[in-house]
């Protein structure tokens, strides 16, 4: 890592600026390889930062990258070269007065910019993408959340991009003397320089409207490319579902005349909050039922939501530093879970959510990039965008709103928003206010948001049958991270219920509850329980009510029990992937003494009434049917053995595949139902069951269940059942055949940019078909672009995240493969190097010989010349 030392950033370091900007006013002349940019700030020093004594003014930093400054004038007056210096990262300007206007022109390249950051060209088209600090590639600016300014933004462009948007309304337009379009565009809100955007293309749009609950009308506007143009629908109907949400959960009405998305192929991340102009990644938008599954249905309604929920919180009120990112990402992903909770089934969402905490989040928790939830330091901001910040961060937010209950957390929301409102503050900020709203005590628990890791909870209960008493023993200890060996205990609301024999739920109060919310404060605590009857059978931590790790000896049968009398539809669904772990635990143990593996058949017979009980909801039987994945499996043990999580899962699967075919077979059947496609949460939970049955059904790979798949593919018009028959034919089937049907599939699609990229990553994580030689030849296929962050996720990160059977392969040459492709990316896009990077960062907890194949990449990535600064972090910290 060459002279790739970038600089610390501390959240003890803070401090205001020492300047604020009133007024941006900025005039965009486009051109791929020559934009002028010309910025006219009214700037005064920051009254908060000012010093008192009469000392001189301390000068004025603007932040600066890749810029070509042109020229600098202060109210009108070109400034001497002594007034000013260029530096590596900025501008530093000595400062004469308190208050003054400043203009500079500068020069920039959007076709050349790769790293997707400021303004830059996707597919022609002109977008920006400025969090964290994308702005300061687009002008010389106070790049940072807590200058908050108005903004007016003018756009020149030849005519062949008809269409030029910025954040806020339309106030001028017309045309230039040379004929080019000119079109100028004011947010009245004052906004951080990362909320900026801008969007110049030929493309159309749909339109629709909506009517706020105070009777304003609001223009709704999508922005697509014209193949594109029949794929809107759905993100619209999202889009007017999630205002009314917002208007009746937390009374926040939008405030601008309109609201606008734009779809862009080329983008780093899912979608971006831009003030009134959304820029969002194609695949995240985009949909019509024969190109788009059911979870891209869905995932497109949640980030659709999640974006238009940041106009509150995020926007009108915006975080201080990028140490409380959390703030604004934590509350608003909590947002958009309850929302698409009440859209479809609240128990897969909350499974769905969990899953993915503990697969991935609670790994960040134990890895080498371990941090708070509000983080101590970070080198590059970037790596920060972690589900910590965001999935964690929501879980802090729920627990708030389990503690003090629906309507305390609406009061302290409305609080905060009333207090806050136009302002950048911190999570201390938020969490005051929701304290204040209710006279509440959240002290100790505000160390969620500055300790790392995951807590583990042990219980241990007793019954005295003679007084009738249960109690239950409570004991918290949270691991050690890097930076914080040492643990204070958190304040932890665990939800329970108790079930009796006959699996119903015992009284536990004079209230007649049959649940309650144990508040875990201390090391240890005792909670005992009267008047109980019987020993229960304790139902823990239900709905997930904390993200901890929770150890209860629970025995196989109690798990059966729970599976079939829960009423905590959640602990259902987690009494059946206990079940599945320890089976899967066993199995594994088995593998590594060289022990022929048994029958799982505890799990057999749970799977067996799951598929014969008609009344439960399909969607929470397909998740329940779904055994943990073997990244969930890697996070279990002390130590990965890559081989052993491998075996075991096959061995279950096919297990219950072959014991279970006759019950798949009838479930499938009955669930086969043709009908027209609709994205609703019934008709999603019935397919979501069928191709569950279909999976296992071809796991068998009978020749009559291949064919099932094979009518299913051929008949079906929608791409939720053709892609679920395509992937089973593709990893069950005889492989000549496989590639036939896939090349079927290509010639069909080879236009639509979006199944293209289903096609490639459904090969790329294929556990059978997904070997190393597939994806190179993905790679050199004419539809692999490496600079298209979405074929590169599909690709190399469908192989690196989600091929556990291939990337591990015994003789490291997925781990090298990985590393080739990271140290070519970062040459191009630093922030998609460092994201594909993170299988390699916890070599340490894999087997020896493992470990060291991955080391040895890890080493190479860091021996191969200077690095980013968002790779470098990441590697130097994985290699501590």
């Amino acid at each position: 890592m060459k002279d790739a030392k970038p600089q610390t950033v501390y959240l003890n370091d803070y401090q205001a600026p020492e300047y604020l900007v009133d007024r941006t006013e900025l005039t965009f002349d486009l051109d791929p390889q020559s934009t002028l940019v010309k910025s006219h700030l009214k700037i005064r020093r920051n009254p908060v930062a000012a010093d008192s004594g009469g000392r001189s003014l301390p000068p004025l930093w603007l932040d600066g990258v890749d810029l070509e400054l042109l020229s600098i004038a202060e109210d009108g007056e070109l400034l001497p070269a002594q007034r000013y210096q260029e530096e590596p990262g900025g501008l530093s300007l000595t400062v004469t007065k308190p208050e003054f206007e400043l203009e500079i022109q500068t020069r920039i390249a959007p076709e050349s910019n790769t790293s997707l950051e400021g303004l830059y060209l996707s597919n022609g088209m002109y977008c920006t993408q400025c969090e964290a600090e994308g702005f300061r590639k687009i002008t010389f600016y106070p790049d940072r959340p807590d200058v908050m300014s108005v903004f007016t933004t003018t756009i020149v462009a030849p005519a062949k991009y008809p269409v030029l948007l910025s954040n806020g309304n339309k106030v001028d337009s017309g045309t230039t003397d040379d004929g080019r379009l000119r079109v100028t565009w004011e947010d009245p809100f004052a906004k951080p320089s990362y909320l900026f955007a801008l969007v110049a293309g030929d493309l159309q749009y749909v339109e629709d409207s909506f009517t706020t609950s105070t009777g304003r009308a609001v223009t709704l506007q999508l922005f697509t490319e014209a193949r594109n143009i029949g794929k809107c629908e759905h993100a619209m109907v999202s889009l007017k579902h999630a205002m009314r949400w917002d208007e009746v959960v937390y009374g926040r009405e939008y405030d601008l005349d309109i609201f606008m998305i734009v779809a862009v192929d080329h983008f780093n991340m899912g979608a971006m909050e831009n003030k009134g102009l959304n820029i969002f990644n194609s695949a995240c938008v985009l949909a019509s039922p024969e190109t788009a599954t059911d979870a891209a249905f869905q995932r497109i309604e949640s980030i659709v939501a999640h974006e238009y929920f940041h106009n509150w919180s995020g926007n009108r009120v915006t975080c201080r530093d990028w140490f409380q990112l959390s703030l604004k990402e934590g509350f608003t992903v909590f947002r958009d879970a309850e929302f698409s909770a009440d859209m479809n089934s609240r128990a897969v969402k909350r499974i769905e959510d969990v899953t993915l905490l503990r697969t991935a989040q609670f790994a960040e928790d134990a890895g080498p990039m371990s941090h708070p939830v509000r983080p101590d330091s970070y080198m590059e901001i970037s790596n920060f965008y972690t589900l910590t910040i965001y999935e964690k961060g929501a879980e802090i937010v729920r627990m708030i709103h389990t503690i003090l209950g629906a309507d305390a957390f609406r009061r302290g929301s409305d609080l905060y928003f009333q207090r806050h409102d136009g302002c950048a503050v911190t999570c201390e900020d938020f969490v005051v206010a929701m304290e204040d709203a209710n006279g509440a005590d959240l002290k100790q628990f505000r160390r969620w948001y500055s300790q790392a890791g995951t807590p583990i909870i042990e219980v241990e209960d007793e019954y005295d049958a003679e007084r009738a008493q249960y109690s239950l023993t409570l004991r918290q200890r949270t691991p050690a991270t890097p930076g914080q060996e040492e643990k204070l205990p958190l304040h932890i609301p665990v939800a329970i219920g108790l079930l009796g024999a006959d699996g119903k739920a015992l009284v536990l109060d004079k209230f007649g509850s049959t649940d309650t919310v144990l508040h875990l404060t201390e090391e240890s605590q005792t909670f005992t329980f009267q008047d109980i009857d019987e020993r229960p059978l304790p139902s823990l931590l239900r709905g997930f009510s904390a993200p901890v790790k929770l150890r209860y000896g629970y025995t196989g049968e109690q798990l059966q029990f729970l599976m079939q009398h829960d009423a905590d539809a959640f602990n259902r669904w987690d009494a059946c992937q206990r079940l599945a772990l320890n089976t899967l635990s066993s199995l594994q143990g088995q593998y590594r003494a060289g022990e022929t593996l048994d029958t799982p058949s505890a799990l057999i017979d749970g799977f067996s009434v799951l598929l014969q009980n008609s009344e439960l909801d399909p969607a929470l039987v397909a998740k329940m049917l779904a055994l943990p994945s073997a990244q969930e499996l890697a996070e279990q043990g002390d130590e990965i053995d890559a081989a052993a999580i491998v075996a075991a899962r096959d061995f279950a699967r096919q297990s219950i595949a072959v014991a279970l075919k006759p019950l798949f077979l009838a479930r499938y059947q009955a669930l086969d139902q043709r009908k027209p496609y609709r994205p609703t949460a019934d008709d999603i939970a019935r397919r979501g069951l069928k191709n569950t049955c279909l999976a296992y059904l071809c796991m068998t790979q009978d020749q009559d269940a291949l064919a099932l798949a094979r009518t299913q593919f051929e008949r079906d018009e929608n791409m939720t059942d053709v892609s679920a028959a395509l992937a089973a034919m593709v990893e069950y089937g005889p492989k000549d055949a496989a590639e036939q049907t896939l090349e079927s599939f290509y010639r069909q699609w080879q236009q639509d940019t979006q199944v293209v990229e289903t096609w490639f990553g459904l090969q790329s994580s294929s556990a059978g078909f997904g070997t190393l030689d597939r994806v190179r030849e993905l790679m050199a296929h004419p539809a692999f672009e490496m600079k298209n962050p979405n074929k590169v996720r599909a690709v190399v990160g469908g192989f690196a995240m989600r091929n556990f059977n291939q990337f591990h392969h015994e003789d490291g040459s997925g781990y090298e493969f990985l590393a080739d492709q990271v140290i070519a990316l970062d040459k191009l896009n630093p922030q998609i190097a460092s994201r594909l990077v993170t299988p390699l960062t916890r070599w340490k907890k894999y087997r020896k010989h493992e470990a060291g194949q991955i080391h040895s990449a890890l080493k190479r990535i860091s021996d191969s010349g200077e690095l980013s600064a968002d790779l470098y972090e990441m590697v130097s910290k994985s290699l501590a």
